[in-house]
């Protein structure tokens, strides 16, 4: 999710960052990481800067863009971005609505959970590597590598047979997905100027406002009519369309900037075994391998300890995790001593206010998947929701942290900083609406109360998610806007996938002991099918003993997530504490035409 931003009409001209030096009373440090850079003047005149000849030809390619730009393309793309996050919103709406059912169609929805697993770490990891294909070939590279991804995703969901295809249907789904996010909020990130990015941010986001009314009927009718594949066989078919017009402003603005002679010329002169070694070593494709296959060998088997007839004494689930820990630890060794270029930049990650954001946004999604994961099933069984009626409460967070988000970019703005809204507001009351949850979420509680507690966490999680992506933003120049962003997104994406592994461990330690206890005699030889098929569970009327026992069964699940999903957030606190109280107002980033 990201967050707030200014709405543009075709009749307003972008607001433009002037010529502002960092202010007087600034540290060093905290001014450290700002380019002196220049932008459009206030009367749409261009700086005279030329691009950047020390950035990567990405970044270069970037710059030289934002120079032709005209404002009616500038604000058409801006427009298509819009439709963009429109069509990705109620696409990934969909899918999380489709998600249970896909699961229980194969008799496997405890595995709800933890089909998310391998899709988050390598959603999250593959930005790294992402970073540096579009700083080293070019923003529109990056943009159809991933859409790629997620129109194969698509097909094999619409096309799976069983869960194991199904999951692997996630990994290029999410790769896909969050790629094609990614890189619009890089160029974002490239034609705004920092005090207005937040209300960047948040315009890109707002199609999450109307989606959220869309993505649970839409699941619905898929069901009820030509059944889930068709649910991701339109959107394999309708996203490339509405990609097509970003493709088209960028293939023509970098055309006309090659003909004004605006970006420089480029000649490798290295062999075809060359270049495969100079992309390794940049993409440091082994230390991607070792901190991958690290983190899901060490999560998984808290996912699938439970089929295993010996449990955690299973060789299996033994392996794993040694191997799992061997691997994270090479990892770590391989960068500290081996690796020629380094998979996480240390010297932008130790800055206290990039690691203190990279550690909130990933503790954040362990915290959010850990209450999140079971919800929607919840919803159904516990509170006799329907597909629609659920998907509108677990899109609260949506829509409100989206709402929110405006307001937080213009405080943003305003104010010149962000530190005070994340630690003053943001985490207590993401505490406050988690924490509710412990109480709330159970059965015979009025369903109001549950609703309430996602507002306190959309307007704090939506106040936090915007801050942190700033603070990262904020301490560097634009030459690494990519990478502090991959690496934010990296920690988000396997703190997901941590989340996602714990909720497995709690739903599989806690659910079918409960369930086994609950159960009347006569419905304990069904336990097994119970267990694993939510459509099962739902067949049950309300009210009869099984019913009540299976609801009993979720809330004793859900109260011990919720539980550690808000002692997590202490850690947020930390995170938060850390930063150092950068003024954006002033700073400069980017050239060119910018909003």
């Amino acid at each position: 999710m990201k967050n707030p931003l200014a709405r543009l009409r075709p009749t307003e001209v972008p607001v433009v960052e002037n010529h502002v030096s960092p202010e007087k009373t600034a540290t060093d440090k905290e001014a450290n990481v700002i380019s002196n850079t220049s932008n459009t003047s206030a009367d749409g005149e261009r700086d005279s800067d030329e691009v950047s000849l020390d950035a990567q030809a990405g970044v270069q390619n970037v710059e030289a863009m934002t120079k032709t730009w005209s404002r009616s393309h500038l604000i058409l793309a801006y427009v298509t971005i819009w439709f963009i996050y429109f069509v990705d919103a109620m696409q990934q709406s969909t899918t999380s609505s489709l998600t249970p059912y896909v699961t229980s169609s194969f008799y496997a929805h405890s595995l709800t959970a933890a089909t998310s697993v391998m899709s988050s770490l390598i959603g999250g990891i593959f930005k790294l590597p992402l970073a540096k294909i579009i700083d080293i070939w070019g923003r529109p590279q990056g943009f159809v590598l991933m859409l790629c991804c997620l129109v194969v995703g698509l097909v094999m969901m619409a096309a799976c047979q069983n869960v194991q295809t199904y999951a692997a249907a996630q990994v290029f789904y999410w790769v896909g997905y969050n790629g094609v996010t990614y890189t619009i909020s890089i160029f974002i990130a490239d034609t705004s100027a920092l005090k207005n990015r937040a209300l960047m941010f948040a315009f890109a986001s707002s199609p999450y406002i109307i989606t959220v009314w869309i993505g649970g009927p839409l699941a619905t009718a898929f069901l009820n009519g030509p059944g889930f594949r068709w649910g991701f066989g339109v959107f394999a078919i309708i996203t490339p369309i509405v990609c097509s017009p970003l493709l088209f402003l960028f293939w023509y603005n970098y055309n006309k900037a090659a003909k004004a002679g605006l970006i420089p010329k480029r000649e490798s002169n290295r062999t075809f075994m060359e270049s495969v070694k100079y992309y390794a070593i940049e993409f440091d494709v082994v230390g991607l391998l070792l901190i991958s296959a690290g983190l899901a060998l060490f999560l998984l088997p808290f996912n699938i300890y439970s089929y295993q007839t010996e449990r955690w004494r299973a060789p299996i689930v033994i392996c794993m995790l040694i191997f799992g820990f061997l691997l994270l630890i090479a990892f770590g060794l391989y960068e500290k001593f081996l690796a020629p270029k380094t998979f996480i930049p240390y010297e932008l990650l130790m800055d206290r206010t990039v690691l203190g954001a990279c550690v909130l946004a990933g503790n954040l999604f362990i915290s959010f998947y850990i209450w999140d994961s079971y919800f929607f099933s919840f919803l159904q069984v516990v509170n006799n929701l329907g597909i629609t009626q659920s998907s509108y409460i677990m899109n609260t967070y949506s829509i409100g942290s989206c709402f929110w988000s405006f307001v937080v970019g213009a405080a943003i703005r305003w104010s010149g900083r962000f530190r005070w809204l994340a630690l003053y507001f943001g985490v207590p009351v993401t505490i406050l609406g988690v924490g509710l949850m412990v109480h709330f979420r159970q059965p015979d509680v009025n369903i109001g109360y549950i609703v309430m507690c996602q507002i306190f966490i959309a307007v704090g999680g939506g106040t936090l998610v915007i801050c942190e992506q700033m603070a990262v933003m904020a301490a560097t120049n634009h030459q690494y806007i990519a990478v502090v962003l991959a690496v934010e997104a990296m920690f988000a994406s396997v703190g997901g996938g941590i989340g996602s592994t714990v909720a497995a461990a709690i739903w599989t330690g806690v659910f079918p002991t409960k369930l086994a206890e609950y159960l009347p005699q006569e419905a304990q030889g069904n336990l097994t099918s119970i267990y694993a098929s939510l459509p099962v569970q739902l067949s049950y009327p309300v009210g009869t003993p099984t019913r009540d026992a299976i609801s009993a069964a979720y809330g004793d699940a859900q109260k011990v997530m919720l539980i550690a999903a808000t002692v997590i957030q202490v850690i947020s606190l930390i995170a938060v504490w850390v930063w150092r109280d950068i003024k954006v107002k002033d700073f400069k980033q980017v050239k060119g035409m910018v909003i």
